[in-house]
């Protein structure tokens, strides 16, 4: 006999034990009768027995709210919920990319979407736990977040992490600081919530590349990556160095000026003068970086060493396109990557991350401008001449300018410290960019505005073959690549006219610059869902729009 069944009352004398001093004991002598003693489940909101509620004149008796209404008709009843020939079934092609497969399952209801795998990566017969989990969730999605990653993909690889350790209702929210996920076991069951805020960020599209092919390998069933090694990986991940140093990237941002100097008419010259420029600038960007200075003001700093370089040709007198030497000088500081990532959230329905971005955006840009308007406006106090329609005087060098475009997109892909096996396919793209550009608005007449955009939607398309050929992401085909198209000489010449009291014509231009930034946007986001609409490479089937709203 156990203790538990030694203690439990046998009979009526244990009922009376003396040994039994509670204050609610019944005393020896009193019988109770079976059944007189209060019902266990009462309620002070309980109605009397033989007492009848009070109802208002009309009013329904009070029933459940499972009930059916006083007008409902089975004779006139709708058709019931599921219709006869059954719920549509939803078919995901096995070897799509995981992105695809999982911006499908997150655009479906939660009771639409199929039911996950058998899992194979639980180390104990309950599976992992649910809060390391969520943990190694928001850890990845911090990742791709700080790395400049649209939100529609981060939401894709934190929902593709969840659902590849069996955690099948969970809903991920990306914005442009917090991270959050609830997970939800079932409709009775209390949900689940992790959040993190992402505090740093930083340009690496090696580590970006690494995450990615975490998670590919997460959802590949017969990886069977357990939760202790995903952990392990993302802690080298973090750990792993840049793959280029810190002197190969003040490098590449020279190269980068003189190669965007050359596009706009410069020469031999004009291209080592742009390239010191950059390369000032980016050494006094990292001296304030190290200070620990926002990047507004970092940029401001970037921006004026060659505008200064600029200027004091002019003061020279020397016979060399200043202006170009300037423009050079902006391409290396032009927040392209930031642009379209903030476009591309607003067009997918992420518009707070887009408005965030996009003012992110804004106030780099105004850093520029202030930094390169406080050197003009000084040089055309002293006397410089610099011309603002030498624009208008842009010489065609096909073969050179498509050679500076590829070096312009590598010096851009080692600025963004991308995998070396990335920057030849990267560089190609930005030659094949230009070289539309140029057929278009040189040899064809075309508007810059319209010929931006057919050469961006070409590499957002040419991007989007090649990460879904390596199952990888498309930033590290995309971003390096759109470097020759960003509107360099049309923010300088209207900064220039804006310091020669010259604001209606320094506005104009500023609107053109603002116009090819949003066609280069617009255009690489067109380019990656063509690509996922009509050529069917590693498709999902039918992917859901975000919304159908029609302007309501």
């Amino acid at each position: 006999m156990t203790e538990a069944e030694d203690r439990k009352p046998r009979s009526d004398e244990a009922r009376y034990d003396p040994e039994i001093t509670s204050e609610f004991a019944i005393p020896q002598g009193i019988e109770v009768p079976e059944g007189a003693g209060e019902p266990e489940t009462t309620s002070e909101f309980a109605v009397p027995e033989g007492l009848a509620a009070p109802q208002p004149p009309g009013a329904e008796p009070e029933g459940s709210a499972f009930s059916l209404p006083r007008t409902y008709s089975a004779k006139d009843a709708p058709p019931a919920f599921t219709p006869a020939t059954g719920m549509p079934a939803v078919s995901l092609i096995k070897d799509a990319p995981w992105q695809d497969r999982m911006r499908t399952m997150l655009r479906m209801p939660v009771a639409e979407r199929p039911a996950p795998e058998p899992v194979q990566k639980a180390e104990e017969e309950g599976g992992p736990a649910v809060p390391r989990v969520l943990d190694l969730t928001l850890r990845i999605g911090e990742l791709l977040l700080a790395g400049g990653e649209g939100a529609e993909d981060v939401e894709a690889a934190m929902f593709a992490v969840c659902r590849s350790y069996g955690l099948d209702r969970c809903e991920p929210t990306v914005t442009f600081t917090l991270l959050s996920i609830s997970h939800q076991p079932s409709l009775v069951e209390d949900p689940v919530t992790a959040s993190r805020t992402v505090r740093r960020r930083g340009t690496d599209y090696t580590r970006l590349a690494a995450v990615f092919r975490l998670v590919d390998d997460l959802t590949d069933p017969e990886a069977h990556v357990s939760l202790e090694e995903a952990y392990r990986r993302l802690a080298e991940i973090r750990r792993n160095r840049h793959p280029y140093p810190g002197w190969a990237l003040t490098l590449a941002s020279g190269l980068l000026a003189g190669a965007a100097s050359v596009l706009v008419g410069g020469d031999l010259i004009v291209f080592v003068a742009a390239a010191l420029g950059a390369m000032l600038g980016d050494r006094l960007a990292w001296l304030c970086a190290g200070r620990g200075l926002p990047e507004f003001y970092q940029f401001t700093i970037a921006a004026m060493p060659p505008a200064a370089i600029g200027v004091a040709f002019a003061l020279a007198h020397v016979d060399v396109a200043a202006s170009a030497v300037v423009t050079g000088g902006l391409f290396a500081l032009l927040p392209g990557r930031a642009l379209v990532a903030g476009v591309q959230d607003g067009l997918t329905g992420f518009y707070i991350t887009a408005a965030a971005r996009l003012l992110e955006v804004m106030y780099f840009f105004v850093g520029i401008v202030i930094g390169v308007l406080v050197v003009l406006y000084f040089g055309v106090k002293v006397g410089g001449r610099l011309n603002p329609d030498a624009a208008l005087n842009i010489s065609e060098r096909p073969l050179i300018q498509i050679a500076a475009s590829m070096l312009l997109s590598l010096t851009f892909a080692v600025l963004l410290q991308q995998e070396r096996s990335t920057v030849l396919a990267v560089t190609l793209n930005g030659g094949v960019a230009w070289s539309v550009y140029g057929a278009m608005h040189y040899a064809g007449g075309i508007s810059p505005v319209a010929s931006t955009a057919v050469a961006a939607g070409l590499v957002g398309l040419f991007g989007q073959l090649l990460s879904r050929y390596r199952f990888a992401s498309a930033l590290p085909y995309t971003t390096a690549a759109i470097g020759p198209l960003l509107p360099g000489s049309a923010t300088y010449f209207g900064l220039l006219s804006m310091a020669q009291n010259e604001v209606d014509k320094g506005l104009v231009s500023l609107a053109k610059a603002a116009s090819l930034a949003m066609a280069i946007a617009i255009g690489v986001n067109l380019g990656s869902e063509i690509s996922r609409l009509f050529l069917r490479v590693g498709s999902a089937g039918k992917r859901r729009a975000a919304k159908r709203t029609r302007g309501f």
